[in-house]
């Protein structure tokens, strides 16, 4: 334990960041919906956020090189919080597109950053620990953060402030937890045609989960609004999603272990397509049914991306894992960007349930690609597969943290 120690400070700042903004997300969504923009509008946000957060990805290492890490996670900081503040200063939603797209690229910043940091400072046998508790801040403080709403409410100004505060809370850790501030990683080398071809399913997945987990982190608040429920009932039905699909990773990666991973990823997309069709024909405005089948949904909806993932690596040389996730993380967050805007067109057009027949209809195509691929190429042998890793869609940098002993820390490997 003395050993991660010194890492505390950073996994403090990493949940007060994660908090803030799964808080800001939620919010969004429903002080929008409160204010009258169109659903479109509100995908439109999540739109601008995802290609924020994918410019971050590309130019923090960049940005690290040049000033460090504390001044890079202080600048970020600064204007996350400046945002956060003029999100309730102007409500008008051609700025809150503008913000959102900044605040992408600065939070993919502020993990790229938190997560290069612990990957400097962690040894190799107190990885498994330090990914392990990482992930249970992620859980534990995105699904509790998003309560901050009902308690003071989505109207005014109080609940902004708050997000604001944690926000800028998160650079006293880091100021006064670590002085070392370490070399910046390097670039990480992208080949995305490379990794097309070592797993085309792999890659078409990840742009899958990220087309709906996008969709579903944007408009599910809205969806949640527009059938009737309560301010708390709706952060209720965003966290039960989010927790359902941190709870079943591990159980779904022990299986995908020692099946055809290919025949669990058809399994959980098909159990992830009849959740989202429950909700539409089965589910109607009662909260407690929308509670179960939604956790129902992000038990087999979230992992999908870690399951993708795995499959990709099953098909790579060794010493790829870094390569390989990095480009994986850009290949999510290229239908991140489309899924919010093409999903709450729908919504806007055909109501609120037509955001899970948008995912019914994303993972439908998926389950055809995966049963084609099954058909085009036999599987990897149980002695060849890799072992599963649940994957954070934080940044690129998060494959380094989690990449297995014996796997090269160098990107371009």
């Amino acid at each position: 334990m003395s050993s991660i120690r010194p890492l505390i400070p950073l996994l403090l700042a990493a949940g007060i960041l994660l908090g803030g903004n799964g808080l800001q997300g939620t919010l969004i969504a429903l002080r929008g919906a409160q204010e009258g923009f169109p659903a479109s509008d509100i995908g439109l946000m999540g739109t601008f956020y995802f290609a924020g957060f994918l410019l971050g990805c590309l130019a923090i290492t960049r940005i690290m090189k040049a000033v460090g890490h504390i001044r890079a996670f202080s600048a970020l900081a600064a204007i996350a919080s400046v945002g956060t503040l003029l999100l309730v200063l102007v409500l008008d939603p051609v700025m809150w597109c503008a913000v959102r797209f900044a605040g992408g690229f600065c939070f993919a910043g502020l993990f790229t950053i938190v997560e290069s940091w612990l990957n400097s400072g962690v040894t190799n046998k107190d990885r498994a620990r330090v990914l392990a508790i990482y992930r249970m801040v992620d859980t534990g403080s995105v699904t509790s953060a998003q309560f901050l709403i009902p308690v003071f409410g989505a109207g005014g100004f109080t609940i902004f402030a708050i997000m604001s505060i944690m926000i800028t809370l998160s650079l006293v850790p880091v100021s006064l937890g670590d002085r070392s501030n370490p070399t910046p990683p390097e670039e990480v080398k992208l080949d995305l045609a490379r990794v097309w071809r070592i797993s085309p399913l792999g890659c078409f997945g990840c742009i899958a989960v990220g087309v709906t987990n996008s969709a579903f982190r944007t408009l599910s608040p809205v969806y949640a609004e527009q059938i009737g429920m309560s301010v708390a009932d709706v952060v209720t039905f965003v966290s039960v999603g989010i927790f359902g699909g941190a709870i079943i990773q591990y159980p779904l990666g022990y299986l995908s272990d020692r099946w055809d991973r290919r025949r669990v990823l058809l399994m959980t997309t098909c159990c992830a397509m009849l959740s989202a069709l429950a909700l539409v024909f089965i589910a109607g405005s009662n909260p407690l049914l929308n509670f179960i089948i939604i956790f129902i949904f992000g038990c087999f909806a979230m992992p999908l991306y870690s399951l993708s993932a795995a499959h990709s690596n099953d098909r790579a040389d060794t010493g790829e894992f870094v390569l390989i996730n990095a480009a994986l993380m850009l290949f999510y967050s290229f239908g991140a960007i489309g899924g919010p805007f093409a999903a709450s067109t729908a919504m806007q057009h055909f109501g609120p349930s037509s955001l899970f027949v948008f995912s019914a209809t994303v993972y439908a195509i998926f389950i055809a690609v995966i049963l084609y691929r099954m058909q085009a190429r036999s599987g990897v042998p149980v002695g060849k597969r890799s072992r599963f890793t649940a994957l954070l869609r934080t940044s690129t940098i998060f494959a380094r943290l989690a990449r297995r002993n014996g796997d090269s820390d160098d990107p371009g490997s």
